[in-house]
């Protein structure tokens, strides 16, 4: 993928398949090296899943044989010398305590470090596409940070569902003023 943000929106829309609450994006960019966290509370995935899940060639889907999404992430990491991880306890082994954490390290100043992207467009796509969902979204740099929380959101906006288009406009404008900062 050409840009971090569309690996993000695609192991975040595994969460959301995945029937998570829950999602938090953390990006933390610090001397020299960028770590990625993607962290939810869905169903989590089984011990075999885990092991498998960075093979392209499985997938837990029915509607082709391949899964992408994942190894694409690990060579993206390891192409900069970083490498990832998954954590995931399933809802079966711990039905009240379950559910994924993908950290990614990538190392910023190599020469296949792919740039980040549009984090705005991805985090407010994800929030349109699934409004039903808690988001927390973190991007802490060394000059500052860009933060988001929808339940903050939905304190101040009472009734208001978060994929009206004005809520939508705003919390891009937000994050796009928030990256202008820092």
């Amino acid at each position: 993928m050409k840009e971090l943000s569309l690996n993000v929106l695609d192991i975040a829309m595994n969460s959301v398949k995945a029937r998570a609450e829950n999602i938090l994006i953390k990006l933390v960019e610090a001397d020299g090296k960028l770590t990625l966290i993607i962290e939810d509370d869905g169903c989590g995935m089984s011990e075999e899943t885990v092991k498998n899940v960075m093979n392209p060639f499985y997938t837990t889907r029915t509607t082709r044989s391949v899964g992408m999404g994942v190894p694409l992430l690990k060579l993206a990491a390891e192409q900069t010398g970083g490498g990832i991880t998954i954590a995931s306890v399933s809802q079966e082994d711990n039905p009240q305590k379950h559910g994924t954490t993908v950290t990614a390290e990538f190392y910023m100043n190599h020469l296949d470090f792919t740039p980040v992207g549009d984090m705005v467009s991805t985090v407010t796509t994800l929030i349109q596409g699934s409004p039903y969902i808690e988001w927390r979204f973190e991007h802490i740099k060394e000059n500052g940070s860009v933060e988001l929380d929808t339940r903050e959101l939905r304190e101040i906006l009472g009734d208001v569902p978060l994929d009206n288009y004005e809520v939508i406009k705003w919390i891009e404008g937000y994050l796009r003023e928030g990256y202008e900062s820092v």
